[in-house]
């Protein structure tokens, strides 16, 4: 496991990073896990499918009954989806929407784990996906979702900018977790702040105009591109972690060096 000593060191000494060359590398390590990407959005759409059906199916029966009759009323289909402006029913809602995202992201934190994997020529495995559902990882995984939604919500009361520059280390929550799963969560976000300040502009510039061209063209392809297209935009993520940190090659080749001459 790398220590937060270790980490935090790799990045202040992190090399100059070129936009170009890591949109470009991005787009190659694209080609090789673009059906990968493809499955995860799958996954996620089958977590989140309950969800959808639960919340959008008694809107869905009130508008046809309505559509029946010949009248509409918007105050009951609101009624319909929000349960009436219940509070409980709002707290429940955005309950199951962390615990989902929270699940989510968990996936996600698999995603890494494959794209490190076909990054070194390794056969994909699909059970990758679900590795960090096990128990050890699963609570620290919620953990920390929980605290990346503090972050942004405190960011958010304060005002709209704080929002743009906590999203930033926030994107590298998830791949410092997934490549050093055993940090405690404290470590996780401190590495997190220090990568995410240190490459921020870049981080920021490469996630605009990689959300940027998967909407346009997502709408040029009628919404389907947007399945095999969306999971580009942590591809330039992953490009900056392997850059900055890496995965401790260059040390063991190091190792070997010193090994050598004595």
């Amino acid at each position: 496991m790398n220590s937060l000593n270790y980490l935090q060191q790799k990045i202040q000494n992190a090399k100059a990073l070129d936009f170009g060359t890591v949109f470009n590398q991005s787009i190659e390590l694209f080609k090789k896990v673009w059906v990968q990407g493809l499955l995860l959005q799958i996954f996620a759409l089958i977590i989140m499918l309950p969800f959808i059906l639960a919340f959008y199916v008694p809107f869905i029966g009130a508008l046809m009954e309505q559509s029946r009759s010949g009248y509409v009323d918007p105050d009951s289909l609101n009624s319909a989806m929000f349960g009436g402006g219940s509070p409980m029913y709002i707290l429940l809602f955005y309950v199951v929407i962390f615990v989902l995202s929270a699940i989510a992201a968990l996936l996600y934190a698999g995603f890494y784990r494959i794209i490190k994997n076909m990054d070194h020529g390794e056969t994909p495995n699909t059970s990758d996906f679900f590795y960090f559902f096990k128990g050890k990882y699963f609570g620290k995984g919620f953990l920390l979702m929980i605290l990346a939604s503090l972050i942004s919500g405190v960011a958010t009361m304060l005002c709209v900018l704080p929002v743009f520059y906590v999203m930033v280390p926030i994107m590298f929550f998830i791949p410092i977790f997934a490549y050093n799963p055993d940090l405690s969560i404290g470590d996780i976000v401190s590495v997190g702040f220090s990568l995410g300040n240190k490459k921020w502009l870049l981080t920021f510039g490469l996630v605009i105009v990689s959300a940027i061209l998967i909407y346009i063209l997502t709408i040029v392809t009628c919404g389907i591109g947007g399945l095999f297209l969306a999971a580009f935009i942590y591809l330039p993520i992953y490009i900056i972690y392997k850059e900055v940190i890496g995965f401790g090659e260059q040390d063991e080749i190091d190792e070997i060096g010193k090994i050598e001459n004595i």
